[in-house]
């Protein structure tokens, strides 16, 4: 089994625990877990995962972190990046592709759990 780490989060955007603390990162990951579950109606533990499971919490955690680190917002999973901070960006992914990728993984989770009968 797999398991998310707050280093996991900050390599998904290239910046350092000095950038943000492993105490946010932590709370973020939760938050994204708790999507997860939502998104799945399956009991998840992100410290203790599948590997497509760690990616979708990983990557949504990152997101989370892209708009707490520009002052923008995120709900479930629509994100809108501010305007604070933005050289934190200059070795972000874009956030259209960072999307692209958690909605790739949903797809492919949900069709683990919810596959053809």
């Amino acid at each position: 089994m797999a398991s998310v780490s707050a280093d996991d989060v900050r390599d998904a955007i290239n910046v350092s625990s000095a950038v943000i603390s492993d105490s946010k990162i932590t709370k973020m990951i939760k938050r994204a877990e708790v999507t997860l579950e939502l998104e799945t109606d399956e009991e998840i533990d992100y410290s203790s995962c599948t590997d497509a499971e760690k990616e979708f919490i990983t990557v949504l955690a990152a997101i989370y972190a892209v708009c707490y680190l520009t002052g923008g917002s995120a709900v479930g999973l629509s994100f809108s990046v501010g305007g604070q901070n933005v050289s934190v960006l200059s070795k972000v992914p874009p956030l259209e592709v960072l999307q692209a990728e958690l909605e790739r993984i949903l797809n492919g989770i949900k069709g683990v759990y919810f596959g053809t009968v």
